[in-house]
C-alpha cells in the first residue's frame, strides 16, 4: 500500500517502466509472489505445530473445506470482476475502471477479496486442526481490517 501511495505522489515507477500499466503489473506480480510466500509460511507454521484433537474430526474438516471453497469463489470472482489492474492497486497508477463494479461478488459482500482470503486461511487451519493456523488467521483478519481503514 505504501508503495502504491508513493507511486501516486511521485509516478516514479510509471516513469521507470515508461508505462503505468507495466509498473502496475510489476507491483502486482510482487504482491502475488509475496502472497505465495505468506501462504507457504502459514502452511509451514501450521505443519510444524501439533494439531488440536478437538478439531481433528470429519465435521471440522468439511467445514474447513466449505470455507476454503467459498473463499476461493470470492477471491477468484473478485479478480475476474476487477481485472489485474483493478485488483492490484491500478487506481494508484491512474488506471481507473469506467464504473464501480457492482456485480458478484461485490453485490454480496464488501471487500470480497479480503474476506475470501480470510475464509481460505480459516478453512485451511480447520482442515488441518491447527490452533496455530487459527491464531494466524486472526492475525491476517486484523491486518485486512487495518488495510481497509486506510483504503476507505
Amino acid at each position: 500500500m505504501q508503495v502504491a501511495r508513493w507511486e501516486q505522489r511521485t509516478r516514479k515507477l510509471s516513469r521507470a517502466f515508461r508505462s503505468p500499466y507495466l509498473a502496475c503489473y510489476f507491483l502486482g506480480s510482487i504482491i502475488l509472489l509475496l502472497n505465495v510466500l505468506r501462504s507457504h509460511c502459514f502452511t509451514q507454521a501450521m505443519m510444524s505445530q501439533p494439531k488440536m484433537e478437538d478439531l481433528d474430526n470429519h465435521t471440522t474438516y468439511f467445514l474447513g473445506l466449505a470455507l476454503l471453497g467459498g473463499g476461493i469463489v470470492f477471491v477468484l470472482s473478485s479478480f475476474f470482476a476487477l481485472g489485474f489492474t483493478g485488483t492490484f492497486l491500478g487506481d494508484y497508477f491512474g488506471i481507473l475502471k469506467e464504473a464501480r463494479v457492482t456485480s458478484f461478488p461485490f453485490n454480496v459482500l464488501d471487500n470480497p477479496m479480503y474476506w475470501g482470503s480470510t475464509a481460505n486461511y480459516l478453512g485451511w487451519a480447520l482442515m488441518h486442526a491447527s490452533p496455530t493456523g487459527l491464531l494466524l488467521t486472526v492475525l491476517v483478519a486484523i491486518v485486512y481490517v487495518v488495510a481497509l481503514l486506510y483504503e476507505e
